[in-house]
């Protein structure tokens, strides 16, 4: 058994010399550059050398773990850290929704009267009649004059908080919403005298604006019968004070008449009447 041994352990060293024996044979090699390319080679091997050396006292820096939810000046969340199911928890039980209820006013308008050259005030009455009146003190011939765009108003009533509107075939009528037929151009004429013509109706030949114009008895016209150089279309305001308003929100006239059936319901127009015909507008005439 001993004699066993010893052959097998001589084998073993053998085979080990052997090893490293071929071992220094490679890397002599390697390291050993010929004559041509003394210079080319050196410096390969140089740098697999440095390449394979760790330097002395080198220590990976440590990651500071960041609490999950944090920002980098803490407190603040980072949506890109949280799990799917989180951040959508997050944007549902946190909205921000664009409420115009909320926002601060951020149009300069007037508080004031308009003083047709007819010699009337125009008026706006609880049933959402327009018309003119002598009464220079009626609380219901003060409105507000709303701006909405480059020199284009809206007329809203005071009192009524209804909007002064022009529908398709010129008549005046009163909404609760303010729709695109609620905008008016605002213009001035000769001697400092104002117009009011309809943004969204004119005549389709000419292209003549329609105007808002009273008549010598204090009626309301038609606006395609006004005409801008005549005394019913020129109006005078007359500033009580200036206010602020939040900018109204804008609805659809086609939304608006799906709503009502036949005549105009409380949510499309309250006492909506068409001037001049003296009769409440159908849909048809609303849209």
């Amino acid at each position: 058994m001993s004699r066993a041994a010893a052959i097998a352990s001589s084998l073993i060293r053998q085979k080990r010399q052997a090893r490293e024996r071929e071992k220094a044979n490679a890397c002599r090699g390697s390291s050993s550059p010929s004559n041509n390319s003394k210079g080319a080679n050196d410096k390969p091997s140089k740098l697999n050398v440095f390449s394979r050396v760790k330097l002395f006292g080198s220590r990976k820096k440590r990651k500071r773990k960041r609490p999950p939810g944090l920002g980098e000046k803490g407190g603040l969340p980072v949506l890109n850290t949280l799990e799917p199911h989180h951040l959508s928890h997050h944007l549902h039980h946190h909205p921000t929704p664009f409420c115009p209820h909320l926002q601060e006013p951020q149009l300069k308008g007037i508080v004031t009267r308009l003083s047709s050259r007819q010699g009337f005030q125009l008026q706006m009455q609880p049933d959402g009649t327009v018309n003119g009146t002598k009464d220079e003190d009626s609380s219901h011939a003060v409105f507000n004059l709303i701006p909405v765009g480059l020199r284009v108003v809206a007329i809203q009533g005071v009192q009524t908080k209804l909007y002064l509107a022009m529908n398709n075939e010129g008549f005046l009528y009163t909404s609760e919403h303010f729709t695109p037929e609620c905008k008016f151009k605002e213009s001035v004429f000769e001697n400092y005298y104002v117009t009011y013509s309809s943004m969204m109706y004119r005549q389709q030949a000419s292209g003549r604006a329609w105007y808002l114009g009273l008549n010598k008895e204090g009626e309301v016209m038609k606006g395609n019968h006004v005409k801008k150089n005549k005394a019913a279309a020129h109006f005078i305001p007359k500033p009580l004070k200036v206010a602020m308003y939040r900018e109204p929100s804008l609805h659809d006239l086609t939304e608006l008449s799906r709503s009502g059936s036949g005549t105009p319901t409380k949510s499309r127009s309250a006492s909506a009447l068409l001037n001049g015909r003296g009769k409440t507008p159908s849909n048809n005439d609303l849209s």
